[in-house]
């Protein structure tokens, strides 16, 4: 394959421009089609048979050893016959012997090539490539296909010829004892013949030759209209991709296998022979696809145990430079050993996104494997853009390093952040997110797992998001809250995963602000979020005069409250509020109590429920109330309850919404009381501070919250 130089030296533009197609790009098949076409350029060239050679498929075997054998016939007397001297000649196959052996791979198990030239498997015995070698003459040669176009074409004989010869035992004794005698030992190699046709001219290879081309075409285009299920599937119709009226074929291979006949489940009723209707391509336009398997492959990546598909493209029809530059991204792909296909083309593209007038899209497909054949595409998008997923980054990035989780930002001073973070887990630490939301891991660190957590379903959330990102296709707030929920109640045990909540929250925040969230869809138009910026600690609340360490925390619990999104919802908040006293008390019954079992055990989320919520908000408080007494008896000077912030603010709330008609739905409630008990439970502020300013509290006394 030519290397974006040698593309550019081999096809100035004024040549490639001859060369792009003429319709727009608006479909998977436009794409494909134009990957097919670079690729043949890149491989085999231009010509009238270039399309359906396939040069790569023996790349490892150039410069080899005893990689080339080759059958000789010599057809310039009464009768064909071998070589009197050397039937067959063993040598290494070269660069220039590329086109000359024209070779065209068939991917059947059993089945030999479309060309005369046959690869062999690898390491093959001598006595294995003599059959081969045999099998130029026994079997392709007589092959029904080869035989018809012999019968039509002017230089038919030459096929005949090769038949005839392969007739006689004695023939094929001495090319078995010649390809034995010959060869060192196994090898890998291809198989061919040389014709010689006058007797004044040399030997010549089947690609110097036309009736062996016309052959090889004709094999290869027999199989794109009987596969499976189909016999004959092909007719007169309009071609998909230039849009000429042509014969067209309905079962030709393809990277993705849509369309073929076992794809029942995407179209219903499809009647394998009549396919052609259905999805009508040209003969040529069929075997310009099948070439595109390797820029294709190249740009697919595996992620939530299915093939996502990621190919770029420019919107419209491309202009020669933006062929270059497409061809260079898949070249790049393609040669990356230790960089997946998502940060390689941004590598390469990414450019191109700074551009407002770029066209620059990426089909986008997660696709689930089940047979050889039998693919299931479960995602689907032309409107994949770099742009969605460096957004997503950038806001992530932005709520990671606010004072919402950054401990060492100067606006938290010596308080602890709402939420906590760990360098172990990369959602809540401010780092590069591009290439982890491109590849799919962005979403399995927060998502649940699939059943089994083996393969992909057709409505796994995970698959169904992240298209929706790389497309910029808004989700529900619904839909991704839900899916949260999903993953924290898999868990097994009560313990609250306190760095999984903090970083599903911090996703939350990244997609609303990136506009890829819209509210609930109800009864109004759902419409887009206005995530939270946590650009600045609310001023209005901050304090100059030192303040105590309850009042840090009052500042800090309304600057939360008021600027994360979500908590401007009476009912969301008020559940939040309970799991943040929740997460205080039994932080506090840990750590002076010493309890192994607190109040965040005895409520943990799963059984978290409306009908639960005022009886757990009583109980809760009256906890702290005690606690409040039991160290107002042991010296504290404090008179009021602890955390008096929050229950100040969970009667504030819930006064005028009584829990008992709330109407949040289980999911929203069981998210949002998670984040308060991480929220709580990361409030590792004591009373020394207060202690200090009202130096009143003596040594054997301890610390209180208040």
């Amino acid at each position: 394959m030519l290397d974006p130089n040698e593309f550019y030296d081999e096809y100035p533009p004024e040549r490639l421009e001859d060369e792009l197609p003429e319709r727009p790009i608006s479909s998977l098949r436009g794409i494909q089609h134009l990957y097919g076409r670079l690729y043949t350029l890149a491989t085999a060239g231009g010509g009238d048979y270039a399309a359906y050679l396939t040069p790569d498929q023996a790349n490892d075997l150039i410069g080899a050893e005893e990689s080339l054998i080759v059958v000789r016939v010599d057809l310039s007397g009464d009768r064909p016959a071998l070589d009197a001297d050397e039937p067959v000649k063993i040598t290494q196959y070269a660069d220039d012997l590329i086109q000359k052996v024209a070779h065209c791979k068939y991917n059947a198990a059993r089945g030999i090539d479309h060309s005369v030239t046959h690869r062999s498997g690898r390491n093959s015995d001598p006595e294995k490539l003599a059959r081969y070698a045999c099998e130029r003459l026994t079997k392709w040669a007589t092959d029904d296909v080869v035989q018809d176009v012999a019968d039509e074409h002017p230089d038919g004989e030459v096929i005949r010829g090769l038949a005839t010869v392969g007739e006689e035992e004695s023939n094929l004794d001495r090319i078995r004892s010649a390809v034995k005698a010959e060869l060192g030992g196994s090898t890998t190699a291809l198989l061919t013949v040389q014709v010689r046709r006058e007797a004044s001219v040399d030997y010549e290879w089947p690609g110097d030759v036309p009736v062996f081309n016309e052959a090889m075409r004709a094999r290869k285009l027999s199989k794109l209209v009987s596969k499976g299920q189909a016999t004959n599937s092909a007719g007169q119709a309009t071609d998909l991709i230039s849009g000429e009226r042509t014969r067209t074929v309905g079962t030709a291979e393809d990277p993705l296998n849509y369309f073929l006949g076992k794809q029942m489940e995407k179209f219903p009723g499809l009647d394998p022979d009549e396919a052609w209707r259905s999805h009508p391509i040209s003969e040529d336009g069929a075997v310009t696809l099948m070439n595109a398997e390797e820029f294709v492959d190249a740009c697919s990546y595996r992620t939530f145990n299915a093939d996502v598909y990621y190919l770029p493209y420019f919107l419209g029809r491309p202009t020669p430079a933006e062929a270059y530059n497409l061809y260079a991204a898949l070249h790049s792909v393609t040669q990356a050993d230790d960089m997946g296909p998502v940060q390689t083309l941004y590598d390469e593209l990414g450019d191109h996104e700074a551009n407002s007038e770029g066209r620059l899209r990426f089909y986008v497909a997660a696709v689930m494997k089940h047979q050889m054949s039998r693919f299931d595409v479960y995602g689907e998008t032309l409107n994949g853009r770099i742009h969605y997923p460096t957004e997503v980054g950038e806001r992530h990035e932005q709520i990671t390093g606010s004072w919402v989780f950054d401990e060492n930002d100067d606006r938290n001073r010596n308080r602890t952040p709402p939420m906590p973070s760990h360098e172990e887990w990369s959602l809540t630490t401010y780092q590069d997110f591009r290439e982890m939301i491109g590849s799919g891991a962005y979403l399995y660190r927060t998502f649940p797992f699939t059943d089994e957590d083996t393969d992909a379903t057709v409505d796994d959330e995970r698959i169904d998001v992240h298209v929706s990102i790389l497309a910029g296709d808004p989700v529900p707030r619904t839909q991704l809250v839900s899916a949260y929920v999903e993953r924290l109640l898999d868990r097994d045990g009560d313990d609250v995963p306190e760095l999984l909540i903090a970083s599903q929250f911090a996703q939350l925040c990244a997609l609303e602000n990136a506009d890829l969230v819209t509210t609930d869809a109800g009864d109004t138009e759902s419409t887009l979020i206005d995530g939270p910026d946590y650009d600045t600690m609310e001023p209005e609340h901050a304090r100059t005069d030192g303040g105590t360490a309850a009042l840090d925390r009052t500042e800090k619990l309304e600057s939360f409250i008021e600027q994360t999104d979500g908590l401007d919802d009476p009912e969301r908040k008020g559940a939040f509020l309970l799991g943040t006293l929740v997460g205080q008390v039994g932080t506090y019954q840990q750590g002076y109590h010493d309890r192994s079992t607190t109040v965040i055990d005895q409520y943990p989320i799963k059984s978290m429920t409306k009908t639960k919520v005022k009886r757990i908000t009583q109980e809760v408080i009256d906890k702290d109330v005690v606690y409040s007494r039991e160290m107002a008896k042991k010296g504290s000077n404090i008179n009021s309850t602890m955390y008096k912030e929050v229950t100040n603010a969970i009667v504030e709330t819930m006064a005028g919404n009584d829990p008992s008609g709330w109407e949040i739905s289980t999911d929203d409630l069981r998210f949002y009381y998670a984040l308060g008990l991480t929220y709580g439970m990361n409030d590792r502020s004591t009373n020394k501070d207060d202690a200090t300013t009202d130096d009143e509290t003596t040594d054997e006394s301890p610390d209180t919250n208040e």
